[in-house]
């Protein structure tokens, strides 16, 4: 392997992407960075220009020129961070979302349409392959918080959810197969019967692994919506993912009208409750129960989404 072989490699693989031409490949008006940047934006539901310009290594004065812009164009709008006023948060408007959907479902067809040209049979050996490639080059450097995703569920994650919930909460906790079962009703639920618009799964993506997952879905109180499932892998935790994912689900919930978001856990849960509180939820009922095979205290927390506003 010499340094040329790799230049090769991007030479052949940038041009079988189309990443020279990339606005007439996927007949956007948008050049590669550019779409990163509002890829960044839809996945990162709570990004300034800083965050922004550590996780893409970009030049300070071409982010500026990419925003303004998008903000031109009404894709965006910045304001005044609440955690830091002297940074600029970066938040999509709705036709950013949508452009941001076009342009990720405009790659999914160009990618797929690739995938396609490789027989059936081969393509276990391709995706084995580019494991390979992102595990060796990024061998002994630990994970870092940019290198998580927040994405949509693909085909198995939502399976994925079931199963490590299950795994996860048996392996620290003891429960028995009960609480599988309530997941699973859970996610077949939303997976038979849901409104996109109004309920979501994120999917915590890390060096291309599910390492967590949260929902959003309807309550049965009016304008209420209920955050269920939050679940971070234990080998990716410290990276701020959970954080990261309740943000999603409040900004979510926030943004498309709902006035109160509610969850019920258990008190046993500590680390999952300093995080909805550090969120600003607040504790409304506990009540002692029997279930999954153990003695617990549930409780059920609500956040007012008028009220707070991070």
């Amino acid at each position: 392997m010499t340094v040329q072989d790799i230049r090769a490699f991007n030479r052949f693989y940038t041009n079988v992407i189309g990443a020279l031409d990339y606005s007439r490949h996927l007949y956007a008006p948008f050049t590669l960075t550019e779409s990163r940047v509002l890829y960044e934006l839809a996945h990162s539901p709570r990004t300034d220009a800083a965050d922004l310009r550590g996780e893409l290594s970009l030049d300070a004065g071409y982010l500026s020129r990419i925003l303004n812009k998008f903000e031109d164009d009404g894709l965006i709008e910045r304001s005044a961070s609440h955690r830091d006023p002297r940074r600029r948060r970066v938040t999509l408007t709705t036709r950013g979302r949508e452009t941001a959907a076009l342009l990720a479902e405009r790659a999914d067809e160009s990618v797929g349409a690739l995938l396609a040209t490789v027989p059936a049979a081969e393509r276990p050996r391709l995706a084995e392959a580019l494991r390979t490639v992102r595990t060796l080059l990024s061998e002994g450097r630990p994970p870092r918080r940019e290198d998580v995703l927040l994405r949509e569920p693909g085909p198995g994650d939502l399976g994925w959810i079931v199963q490590r919930n299950a795994a996860l909460y048996t392996a620290e906790y003891g429960w028995n197969a009960d609480y599988e079962g309530l997941v699973a009703r859970i996610v077949a639920d939303f997976a038979e019967d849901h409104d996109p618009h109004l309920e979501r799964v994120w999917i915590a993506d890390l060096d291309g692994r599910p390492v967590g997952c949260v929902m959003c879905v309807r309550d049965e109180a009016p304008g209420t919506a209920r955050l269920r499932l939050l679940l971070v892998e234990p080998d990716a935790r410290g990276l701020g993912i959970g954080d990261r994912l309740v943000t999603a689900v409040v900004d979510f919930a926030r943004e498309v009208g709902y006035r109160d978001l509610v969850l019920w856990t258990n008190d046993i849960l500590s680390s999952a409750r300093h995080l909805y509180q550090r969120h600003g939820f607040v504790l409304l009922a506990e009540k002692p129960h029997r279930s999954f095979g153990k003695d617990l205290v549930g409780q059920d927390w609500r956040l007012d989404l008028h009220g707070t506003q991070e």
